[in-house]
């Protein structure tokens, strides 16, 4: 068995910050940062991190990897936000992965410390941060790529609802550092 067949693998990540946002749930929340233009936040980092936040505020948009720990389980066929028809999951950016990983791209604002004040966004309040990566264009953006169904999709949503989250915490999550 090749080590990547491997059902017990685990890989262990840490969290590296909180995301702190107007979102308190996940239904009403942007479902991509597009549709959160405007919509400002903090990147609150745990101050073992701080440091390697040199040199960020050069940047325009930042790339967050964070945990989504409010969504459902992986399910390997859903109806996206934006359709009213199955789809598999990974020809989807819906929620409920196999690892509930996300990515959103915002706005940087600004830097105080260990503290990114961000705009554009699309996550939970107290959301766990696990990774930033510039943004940077060139390597980023590819214009004119096709998008599969969604060049064609049939549902304007921008906002979540609750078909891929728990909803058992409705409470607010504790941001503090």
């Amino acid at each position: 068995m090749l080590p990547w067949e491997n059902p017990e693998l685990h890989i262990v990540a840490s969290a590296i910050g909180v995301i702190r946002t107007p979102f308190l749930e996940p239904a009403g929340t942007p479902i991509q940062s597009v549709y959160g233009e405007s919509i400002e936040g903090q990147v609150l980092l745990y101050e073992s991190y701080a440091a390697a936040l040199d040199d960020i505020e050069d940047f325009d948009r930042l790339w967050l990897i964070c945990w989504m720990d409010q969504v459902n389980e992986f399910k390997p066929q859903i109806i996206p936000y934006r359709d009213d028809r199955e789809h598999g999951l990974f020809a989807t950016r819906s929620p409920g992965r196999p690892n509930p990983i996300g990515m959103s791209v915002v706005r940087l604002l600004r830097r105080e410390g260990g503290t990114l004040y961000i705009a554009d966004i699309d996550m939970v309040n107290g959301t766990r941060l696990l990774d930033i990566k510039p943004y940077i264009p060139e390597f980023d953006s590819h214009p004119g790529c096709r998008a599969g169904w969604v060049d064609t999709y049939r549902v304007d949503r921008r906002g979540a609802d609750d078909r891929f989250h728990k909803s058992a915490n409705k409470e607010a999550k504790d941001v503090s550092r």
